[in-house]
């Protein structure tokens, strides 16, 4: 089966039309969203780190 390309371009620019594209604020606000949860995932597995670290110095006596 073939499609010929003016075909397959009108098709595309079809379901192009289709889209809806969040607005400006909707994108801000997530991706505020985003930056605020990586950072506080980020903090926190900093945090669990060095308690773990800290837990495992204590148990084998390695000091620091």
């Amino acid at each position: 089966m073939q499609v010929h390309p003016a075909k397959f371009l009108r098709d595309v620019r079809a379901e192009a039309k289709k889209v809806t594209w969040p607005s400006r604020h909707n994108t801000l606000v997530t991706t505020g969203a985003v930056v605020v949860m990586a950072t506080v995932t980020s903090v926190f597995f900093f945090l669990v780190d060095q308690i773990i670290g800290l837990g495992i110095r204590q148990l084998f006596g390695l000091g620091g």
